[in-house]
């Protein structure tokens, strides 16, 4: 009887253990059918695909390396742009040398040299934001193969017709194509890694600046007393031959055309210039662009007034190129050290007080000195520039505030000569440094205030 109940109970719970069971045994049965169908499909699908070729396989085996070959173009790109920025920098530089004394040799006055200087700057003075607009819309190529080929050709102007009045149309045109030139460059050195990467990319880029401001003045200096002016200006237009022949052959990665569906930028310049903190940033940089073209026009026609030879006022030019090369190379201290504010108010009023001793003295040691001082003070002060348009200038217009500074610094390249040759034709080229330091000093009071 205990059996008996026993293996009933057994046998009522086997039946009610599968009665329970049973629902989710045929779940596990849909599931699986569900999954065979799944499954099935897949395999009908590599069934129909045809087999990859041998050819293909080739081909897929070679993508990577020509990845690598995209990356290897990128990670050349910007060194190769430092190379091509120094060979067009020194035949600006060594051009505005060399026209300067050139012209003084005919008998021009400092009004006329003034003038040259000045036409540098006039054309680049109102072209400046639309080259950038243009390097958007086609390209970066383009546009700098075309200003190293004007390079070339207003260099060689002069050797072609000698005399006073091709220089006119030469310094436009050497002017005009190094702002196209320097514009594609510096949207190229933008566009090349991370924006973490801009401030080191654009510091190397101003240290070969650096180096061109050097070897310019005194290369084309040297060639002056021991060849000719002919021969001068035939050399610097060989120097930008090499970046035309490099741009041609598209051997660099650099920015192409914008897009057809992106957003064109508006041109609110007025808006820019009303904004406080970028106003403030405009005046000083056009007032450290004139104590640097100021540096660059009048030091040639002072040292010629106290009798010293193109390669002494060379020497004299080199040694602020070569203090800004310096200064730049301890940037990264001193940023780490001082605001960028800080180092704008020193500057102005460093350069100020350099000015201000340059009538003073008439030995070439002591206005190499003084020239190294200006070029320390000068040199630190772009770099903080820059810095400042980065963190100030409103979101999506960082290269409208980049045009709207290079047209300031045009501005000035082009009105100062002018205004400053008239001053020292009438009064003297030693009121010209007074007023200039003072100025100077004004901008350093300005810088500080808050």
């Amino acid at each position: 009887m205990a059996r008996a109940g026993i293996g009933g109970g057994a046998r009522a719970f086997r039946s009610t253990r599968r009665t329970r069971t049973a629902p989710a045994a045929l779940g596990r049965l849909s599931h699986r059918a569900d999954l065979c169908r799944v499954l099935a499909r897949p395999r009908v699908a590599l069934a129909r695909s045809p087999p990859v070729p041998a050819r293909g396989r080739a081909l897929a085996a070679r993508a990577p390396r020509a990845v690598s070959g995209a990356g290897e173009r990128r990670s050349r790109t910007l060194p190769a742009l430092i190379v091509l920025g120094i060979l067009n920098h020194t035949a600006l530089t060594g051009s505005r040398v060399t026209v300067s004394l050139y012209a003084l040799s005919l008998g021009a006055s400092p009004f006329v040299v003034g003038t040259l200087m000045g036409l540098y700057s006039f054309l680049p003075m109102w072209l400046a934001i639309g080259a950038g607009r243009m390097s958007d819309r086609v390209g970066v190529r383009g546009p700098m193969l075309a200003g190293c080929c004007g390079i070339a050709v207003g260099a060689v102007l002069p050797r072609i017709f000698p005399g006073l009045p091709v220089l006119f149309a030469a310094t436009s045109l050497i002017g005009l194509s190094f702002m196209m030139f320097q514009v594609g460059t510096q949207h190229a050195t933008g566009a090349l890694g991370a924006p973490a990467d801009r401030p080191r990319n654009f510091s190397l880029l101003a240290l070969g600046y650096s180096v061109s401001g050097f070897t310019g003045p005194l290369t084309v200096g040297l060639l002056i007393d021991h060849a000719s002016f002919s021969a001068t200006f035939a050399c610097l237009a060989l120097l930008p031959l090499a970046p035309a022949a490099v741009l041609a052959r598209g051997w660099l990665a650099l920015p192409r055309k914008r897009p057809a569906n992106a957003p064109a930028t508006a041109s609110g310049v007025a808006d820019l210039l009303r904004n406080r903190h970028l106003r403030r940033v405009f005046i000083i940089n056009g007032l450290l662009s004139m104590a640097w073209d100021l540096h660059t026009f009048f030091i040639p026609i002072y040292g010629a007034n106290l009798g010293l030879s193109a390669s002494l006022i060379g020497v004299i030019l080199a040694a602020f190129a070569a203090a800004t090369f310096v200064v730049r190379l301890a940037m990264p201290w001193i940023a780490r050290r001082f605001a960028e504010f800080e180092v704008l108010t020193a500057a102005l009023f460093v350069a100020g007080g350099a000015y201000a001793l340059f009538p003073f003295v008439a030995s070439v040691a002591p206005l190499m000195m003084l020239s190294f001082t200006l070029g320390l003070a000068l040199g630190s002060a772009q770099p903080m520039v820059m810095s400042l348009l980065h963190s100030i200038a409103p979101a999506g217009r960082m290269g409208e505030a980049v045009g709207v500074r290079m047209s300031v610094i045009n501005a000035s390249t082009f009105a100062v000569p002018l205004l400053f040759g008239a001053i020292g034709s009438s009064v003297g080229i030693g009121p010209v440094f007074w007023l200039v330091g003072a100025g100077l000093a004004g901008g350093g009071f300005f810088a500080r205030r808050r």
